[in-house]
């Protein structure tokens, strides 16, 4: 039986309401989906689509995104409330998860659940999305990352949100586009994200304001003031990390020694996807995916 794609809100106990897309049966396992930046909940249609012939999958938009609840406050985006707003989610959808798969900023959130309250997924599957402990390790002592990275730094200006909106998000476009042309943004993508990126840039981009994990300059220490414990970063779930190898803003060192804070650790290299991949090769992910879940 196909099911179409849904969208309707959900109300969370502390007061968030997320907008989310979701197919599937309702009493199926449920997967769950979070996007990145600059992106919104939309980028996983077809692995909705895909994967809601066995499962209940949902995509929320995060908060800041989609028509979901976007606090003022940068403070509001520190790393607590995120994964608050997908453990709350998680709960109402019925824990624990068959799997929780996040890319860019959500693979972020979801890292960080993983880490925090393990109980709540079965599995975790990240796609571009460094581990805690060797996007510190690089982004303190690996100039090529720390290069790679210095976007975030202007991310965390002030007038941010207002560069990036002028010419029609003509700053926005490359970093679709610098890494292999992007054949995938055609005209009907790019009104796709016009229409995202005009509900306003300034909440999404305070991810990056209220994180500390970005390279280091003379005025600000970032990651340079942050230490883990081992055993505050392991993750004690089923992972499997899905990395398209042309990403030029997340180096493939980021995967080395993956396996020292991840012991139960699958990884699935892709040398000819960016980091894009959800977007280049929706049905490559769905198969890594479709392994991770044992079938």
């Amino acid at each position: 039986m196909a099911f179409p794609i849904e969208t309707f809100d959900i109300a969370l106990p502390h007061g968030v309401r997320l907008a989310c897309r979701a197919t599937g049966a309702r009493n199926a396992p449920v997967l769950v989906f979070l996007h990145g930046f600059p992106e919104a909940a939309f980028i996983w249609d077809e692995l909705l689509l895909h994967f809601g012939q066995r499962f209940r999958c949902v995509a929320p938009n995060l908060r800041g995104y989609g028509g979901s609840s976007a606090p003022a406050e940068v403070e509001a985006y520190r790393a607590r409330h995120l994964v608050a707003d997908v453990a709350a989610l998680i709960v109402q959808l019925g824990a624990p998860l068959e799997a929780l798969v996040g890319h860019d900023w959500g693979g972020a959130v979801a890292w960080s659940l993983a880490l925090q309250q393990p109980q709540l997924l079965e599995r975790l599957v990240v796609i571009n999305a460094p581990h805690p402990g060797p996007f510190l390790r690089d982004l303190q002592d690996d100039a090529a990352q720390q290069a790679a990275s210095a976007y975030m730094n202007f991310f965390c200006r002030a007038d941010a949100q207002s560069l990036l909106a002028e010419n029609d998000y003509a700053r926005l476009w490359p970093f679709f586009t610098n890494m292999g042309g992007a054949a995938w943004l055609d005209e009907q993508a790019k009104a796709r994200y016009r229409t995202e990126w005009a509900r306003g840039l300034t909440s999404p981009l305070n991810y990056y304001r209220a994180s500390p994990l970005r390279p280091p300059t003379a005025a600000d220490p970032a990651a340079n003031k942050i230490y883990f414990e081992p055993e505050q970063i392991t993750v004690r779930v089923p992972t499997t990390v899905i990395w398209g190898e042309r990403d030029t803003a997340l180096l493939p060192k980021l995967l080395d020694g993956l396996g020292q804070w991840v012991p139960q650790l699958d990884v699935v290299r892709m040398p000819d996807a960016s980091h894009w991949i959800v977007h280049e090769q929706p049905a490559r992910v769905a198969r890594a995916i479709e392994a991770a879940l044992g079938g």
